[in-house]
């Protein structure tokens, strides 16, 4: 299956998709939940700044530091794409392509905020 740059690119960027979606997205919170508590303060300026306090030991720590690190979530999100799309294609193709959607989506939205801002 990825045997070509375009499978290896949609790979990417449904791998940038899913890690921001369980790092950052509020509709995972409720997995990070279970791992961290996610705490949120007003600094001197008004600004809302949010803490991440991990929970637990053992493997409810390891899954913590995992869901509070988007490189570490990454590799892992990234893993997990490539069995699946590679050893299940036809629940992982569509997957991929949902997620690489996903993901341009979201690069453009960024990129169109910025410019009119």
């Amino acid at each position: 299956m990825m045997d070509s740059w375009f499978w290896f690119l949609l790979l990417g960027l449904a791998s940038f998709r899913l890690t921001r979606l369980l790092v950052y997205d509020k509709i995972a919170r409720i997995i990070r939940k279970s791992f961290l508590d996610e705490i949120e303060e007003i600094n001197e300026k008004g600004e809302v700044e949010e803490y991440i306090v991990i929970k637990g030991k053992g493997l409810r720590r390891w899954f913590g530091e995992l869901l509070s690190c988007y490189w570490c979530t990454g590799v892992w999100a990234t893993t997990c794409l490539f069995f699946l799309v590679n050893y299940f294609p036809l629940i992982g193709q569509p997957v991929l392509i949902i997620f690489a959607a996903a993901g341009i989506a979201g690069i453009l939205e960024s990129a169109v905020t910025k410019i009119i801002e």
